[in-house]
């Protein structure tokens, strides 16, 4: 079979990454996705480092038994920390979720003032700012943790008091930077997009990085020549490494669309 017919492989902690697989359907929906969820050991927002680099890479080898041409990291805190290490260990390419997203913000913001919401891990990695910085180092980055927006988003609860209350308190330093950008940091977060638009403003510009994520895939693809041209549908695989049926009843809420199969993967945590 052609390398160019193998699977895109995806990993997160749990359920976000799945924002993630939407979009890639979405830009590039002739290609063969297998998607791993480390569900037994969500979140990895509150993990030490060390523990999320070795479950990064767990993760990648379950992915390269099923001979993936490229890892997404669709993981914030995975892309904060563990990144470079999976590169310098594995020969395919892999794209991480921070790059394509700060590179949009920088190229949208007019005011030079970033704010970055994302789980404690994330933010404490400074992984955006030293990536914005890096990109403009005049550019003003303000973080801000938003640890509940997970489980408000797992939970289904968009746009309810909670949520509306917990926006409004997370995001008051955001508002006050007078920030024309914020990045959503986690892939959880575009599901409550609303309610972070409605506090932060109509003039805020918010990047949702499943979309960047999705476009540097499908340029690398292309430059690689490795871009799958079939004409038909590609295949989606999903595996977790604990509570399938869960991972499936709440995927819809991800992907838009009911799934059919969830399998238990034998990687991972079981390795």
């Amino acid at each position: 079979m052609s390398e160019a017919r193998f699977p895109i492989g995806v990993f997160d902690s749990g359920l976000g990454g799945l924002t993630v697989v939407k979009e890639l359907i979405r830009q590039l929906p002739c290609e063969n996705i297998v998607y791993f969820g480390d569900t037994a050991r969500v979140p990895y927002g509150t993990k030490s480092k060390e523990a999320i680099v070795r479950f990064s890479h767990e993760n990648a080898r379950f992915l390269l038994k099923h001979k993936v041409k490229m890892i997404v990291v669709a993981c914030n805190s995975s892309s904060s920390f563990a990144l470079e290490s999976l590169r310098k260990a594995y020969k395919l390419p892999i794209i991480g979720v921070i790059v394509p997203g700060a590179c949009k913000a920088v190229g949208m913001s007019r005011k030079k003032v970033i704010g970055v919401i994302a789980t404690s891990a994330t933010i404490h990695s400074g992984q955006y700012a030293r990536t914005i910085k890096n990109i403009d180092k005049n550019i003003k980055v303000v973080n801000q943790p938003c640890p509940l927006f997970v489980p408000l988003a797992e939970e289904g609860w968009y746009d309810n008091v909670i949520a509306q209350q917990a926006a409004k308190k997370y995001l008051q330093p955001i508002v006050q930077s007078k920030a024309d950008v914020v990045i959503l940091g986690c892939t959880h977060y575009p599901l409550l997009r609303n309610v972070i638009q409605r506090a932060v403003g109509p003039k805020v510009f918010l990047i949702n990085s499943a979309k960047e994520i999705a476009q540097e895939v499908k340029d690398l693809l292309k430059k690689m020549g490795l871009l799958n041209t079939q004409g038909h549908r590609g295949k989606c695989q999903f595996f977790v490494s604990d509570k399938p049926q869960h991972f499936k009843t709440l995927a819809k809420r991800f992907l838009g669309c009911a799934i059919k199969n969830v399998h238990k993967g034998s990687g991972a945590c079981m390795n």
